[in-house]
């Protein structure tokens, strides 16, 4: 008999990777809901909100968060620019997600080869800054098939974790 398991009847092994998301003005609550969410089901260990603040009070924002932003570790950067500054001081490799003339196929990168990542991800109508992205490690994007060459935030940040943590959990069972 198939039937669907509940959040404790999963066999899901815990697990938290040392992977901060940065969002560089992503301001929409759904998207920020999303994103605590994703956060939560991929064990990244910090997002890092940089310009305005989430609002907290939103019903759509914990709608969609579904209470994971009461327990997903945060924290508020005035600028993207300085929590790109601390990062790099910590030793994380910068990855930024954004189509750009020299970005690279998110499925090439090697991720296994970093010790702790920070994944950049940009506002919902502009993508990261030009003058973040000039700072970033590498930049890398989601191979489109179809006509328009963006996709929700939200979305792109969970292929993005995906991919990130398939990666790096294939290299820890070797």
């Amino acid at each position: 008999m198939k039937s669907q398991l509940s959040h404790y009847q999963s066999n899901f092994k815990k697990r938290n990777f040392p992977l901060v998301l940065i969002l560089d003005e992503v301001a929409g609550d759904a998207n920020i809901g999303s994103i605590f969410r994703l956060a939560d089901a991929f064990g990244v260990e910090k997002i890092i909100f940089c310009g305005t603040p989430p609002n907290f009070r939103s019903n759509r924002l914990k709608k969609t968060a579904r209470n994971t932003h009461e327990y997903v570790a945060f924290e508020m950067f005035e600028t993207t620019l300085q929590a790109l500054e601390y990062y790099r001081e910590q030793n994380y490799s910068i990855f930024a997600l954004e189509i750009t003339h020299n970005s690279l196929a998110l499925e090439t990168a090697n991720f296994g080869e970093h010790k702790a990542i920070a994944l950049v991800i940009g506002n919902e109508a502009f993508g990261i800054q030009e003058n973040i992205l000039s700072l970033c490690h590498k930049t890398l994007h989601i191979n489109m098939f179809g006509n328009n060459s963006s996709m929700n935030v939200a979305q792109a940040a969970a292929i993005a974790l995906y991919e990130i943590t398939k990666s790096i959990n294939t290299l820890d069972e070797k």
